[in-house]
């Protein structure tokens, strides 16, 4: 017996064949409905949603192919069967054409129409499958993924929109840990090319025999333990995105031909004297001055004009203190949805230590304490307990007898400045008025502080901005 959610509905003109099949279909536990012209069907959809849609061809007003393709469009999840007592190949190929899943020929036989309909059932349940999978993409990668709303990351937010359906090639600069991969991912998740493969390659993680492989394929002979032909990265990723990241770690050899695959997107595999040629759009990462490397003679100038077309620059998350709150609470919310865990947030001292800290990891080092803190909590809101020692010690150090480091005076009294701000605004319930008269400054010098710092609602309450 089918679950009683695996709905079909029956069109054919034909009284006898639309009671018998509906009887059948019945009988074998499904629900289902019927009717003898289109228009009827339209509206018996247009009520309620089902799984599975059986048609006639041949019927008076509007036949089994206009049915196909309204409900095609309408109901893009819907699966249909083309029935006919009148069939030919030709007609079988145009209903393929439009979607329909398969194509039957009357008398219909019984264990036929049900094993087609078992099948069709499960590339139904395959259609909402790849949707949820799709959303959970989306959610993952798109641009409300990236969370931030200090000014640095507005900009790189407006980037990532102006340049996502564009072909232009995007090189993203950052320090390890700063979310290079991820800017990769939404920029080609947000494109025309979603639907296409991603395909990324650390560079740095192979030699150089092995990276030429790797990004162009080999065929077989063409060095000791080629046993087969293998198609490259390049190749993986046609119609697609390509994201290179530590694109310096390259080789000189390797880089004059990076630079020829990427200005013409044509390359030879290694051993073979075949040219391909790919559509791909290319996105390059580095986590050092590749204009440093241009000049010390290490990086090739002629690449560098090459890749750096639109160069998008992510800030660390220490020139970031406003948004260590809002990024410590989207990566609690997220671990502490996997591991139903019910913690409530971080302390206010616990906080004020995540934003002194120096962060030399970056997001990828705040993402990998908050995991930790959620761990070992056994309260409801996570300490200055609950974090590293070695992070707590070096915050203590750094407030204590912090060694000085060259930077301009504004830059240092920014955190001093946005701590005090935000200790005002908690005291005062958030009231902007209030906060104003006990700093004795006015309304609008705090909501443009509060701006630039993030202030302007709880951290801790506040929910990701959404770019």
């Amino acid at each position: 017996m089918q679950d009683d959610r695996s709905s079909i509905f029956v069109v054919d003109d034909d009284r006898i064949i639309l009671d018998s099949l509906c009887e059948f279909l019945g009988m074998e536990g499904y629900d289902v409905e019927g009717a003898a012209d289109a228009d009827t069907a339209l509206r018996a959809l247009g009520r309620k949603p089902f799984q599975v849609v059986i048609t006639d061809v041949n019927m008076p007003g509007a036949d089994g192919f206009e049915l196909l393709r309204v409900i095609r469009q309408r109901y893009p999840e819907t699966v249909v069967i083309i029935i006919t007592g009148y069939g030919t190949i030709e007609s079988a190929v145009e209903a393929i054409k439009m979607g329909a899943y398969d194509y039957l020929t009357k008398p219909i036989i019984d264990d036929e129409i049900r094993l087609t309909i078992e099948r069709a059932l499960r590339q139904q349940a395959l259609i909402r499958e790849n949707r949820s999978l799709r959303e959970r993409l989306d959610l993952r990668f798109g641009l409300d993924s990236v969370v931030g709303h200090d000014y640095k990351m507005l900009k790189v937010f407006d980037l990532i929109e102006a340049v996502a359906d564009s072909k232009v090639t995007v090189l993203v600069q950052g320090e390890s840990g700063s979310g290079k991969s991820m800017i990769a991912r939404v920029i080609h998740h947000r494109s025309e090319r979603r639907d296409q493969p991603f395909v990324e390659v650390a560079c740095g993680a192979l030699p150089e025999q092995l990276l030429e492989s790797e990004l162009f394929g080999h065929v077989r002979g063409s060095f000791t333990g080629a046993v087969a032909n293998k198609e490259g990265k390049f190749k993986a990723a046609d119609c697609g995105t390509l994201f290179l990241d530590e694109i310096s770690t390259a080789s000189p050899s390797l880089q004059v031909k990076l630079l020829r695959a990427i200005q013409e997107r044509a390359f030879e595999p290694v051993g073979s004297n075949k040219t391909d040629t790919v559509d791909v759009r290319l996105i390059l990462a580095t986590n050092v001055d590749l204009e440093a490397e241009v000049e010390a003679g290490r990086f090739r100038q002629d690449l560098f004009y090459r890749i750096n077309v639109v160069a998008i620059t992510l800030p660390p998350l220490r020139e970031r203190i406003g948004d260590i709150p809002l990024l410590a609470d989207t990566f609690l919310r997220r671990y502490g949805e996997e591991s139903r865990t019910d913690t409530a947030g971080f302390t206010d001292d616990a906080l004020q230590c995540l934003q002194r800290y120096h962060w030399p990891g970056s997001v990828r080092e705040l993402e990998n304490v908050v995991e930790r803190a959620l761990v070992l909590c056994k309260d409801k809101h996570i300490g200055v307990d609950g974090l590293p020692p070695k992070l707590v010690e070096t915050t203590k150090a750094a407030s204590v007898s912090g060694p000085f480091a060259p930077q301009p005076l504004r830059q240092a009294l920014e955190g001093p400045e946005r701590t005090i701000i935000e200790s005002a605004l908690r005291a005062n319930s958030w009231n902007r008025q209030l906060t104003a008269d006990v700093l004795q400054i006015n309304r609008t010098t705090l909501y443009k502080k509060m701006k630039r710092y993030g202030l302007e609602a709880d951290p801790v309450k506040a929910s990701p901005r959404r770019a």
